[in-house]
């Protein structure tokens, strides 16, 4: 069974990144625009692992992130984003709340975001 991969940024040129690092594995990838959108998608098929950027208009990450989490508990989530200064507060309270995510700083080249998919993926395969 392939793992379901859902990466949710509002622009195409990071979904295509990760479309294009992730289309060689055996993974199914989806990608979404919005958090919106992100949300739709994670609700019609549980994904395995999420790529969530944090700076989108409409639901920020933070708010699609309490979102999943509350839908998925144990739902792996990857925030990749270029502005974690700026979300430092934010991500400490999510932290607070109870909410599990790493950060990944963009950008991220084919080679990471090769080995977090995989990393992510291979542990969740033990269990």
């Amino acid at each position: 069974m392939s793992r379901r991969i859902l990466v949710i940024d509002d622009e195409e040129a990071v979904r295509d990144a990760f479309l294009l690092a992730l289309e060689e594995l055996d993974y199914h990838i989806e990608t979404a625009s919005s958090g919106e959108e992100g949300l739709q998608k994670a609700t019609a098929h549980k994904p395995d692992l999420v790529f969530l950027d944090l700076k989108m208009p409409g639901l920020n990450g933070i708010q699609t992130l309490r979102r999943l989490q509350a839908a998925y508990p144990d739902l792996p989530v990857y925030i990749v984003t270029a502005f974690a200064q700026e979300f430092m507060d934010p991500l400490l309270e999510a932290t607070q709340a109870g909410l599990f995510f790493q950060v990944a700083q963009k950008p991220l080249g084919t080679k990471e975001i090769r080995i977090i998919a995989q990393s992510v993926l291979d542990q969740l395969q033990r269990y």
